[in-house]
C-alpha cells in the first residue's frame, strides 16, 4: 500500500518533550516550515486545526518526511485519538491537505480536528508554540 510520505505538525508533536514528538525527530525527517488556510482553536492540553480555504488566517507548523509512512502513521493515530478502535466520533481525522512552504506546495498528512468548536478560543496568529509561549 503506497502512501504520502509528508506529515504537517502544528501543536504538541513539535513539543521538546513529548515522547510523540520524540518518535516523529527519532523517525522522520524535518522537510521545511508550512502553513495551510485554517483555523487553529485551543482545546487545553493541545490545539485543535481546522482546514478553510475561505478563512484568511494560516494555521503554521512543520513539514516532517517519514521514512515508514506506515509505520508512523499508525503510531501518531493511537495519540490523535484516531481510528476504528479509537473513540467515535474520532477526535481528530487524518486527512492529506496541501500546505505552502518555501519548497513549494507539499500534499501532506495532517490530524485536524473532528469536534464542534463551539465555545473554544480561536488562536489568531495561527502558531501554537508562540501562542502557548506567551500565555504560560
Amino acid at each position: 500500500m503506497a502512501t504520502n510520505n509528508y506529515l504537517f505538525v502544528y501543536g504538541t508533536l513539535l513539543d521538546v518533550d513529548n515522547e510523540f514528538a520524540i518518535y516523529l525527530k527519532n523517525n522522520c525527517s524535518f522537510y521545511a516550515n508550512g502553513k495551510f488556510k485554517g483555523r487553529l482553536y485551543d482545546i487545553g492540553e493541545y490545539p485543535g486545526a481546522i482546514a478553510d480555504d475561505r478563512y484568511a488566517g494560516d494555521v503554521y507548523g512543520s513539514i516532517f518526511m517519514m521514512g515508514d509512512a506506515i509505520s508512523a502513521l499508525k503510531y501518531l493515530d493511537d495519540y490523535e485519538g484516531f481510528g476504528p478502535e479509537q473513540e467515535q466520533p474520532n477526535l481528530f481525522v487524518r486527512e492529506i491537505i496541501e500546505v505552502k512552504s518555501d519548497k513549494g506546495v507539499i500534499s501532506c498528512w495532517c490530524y485536524l480536528y473532528n469536534l464542534p468548536v463551539d465555545g473554544l478560543r480561536l488562536i489568531e496568529s495561527g502558531d501554537y508554540q508562540s501562542y502557548r509561549n506567551n500565555i504560560l
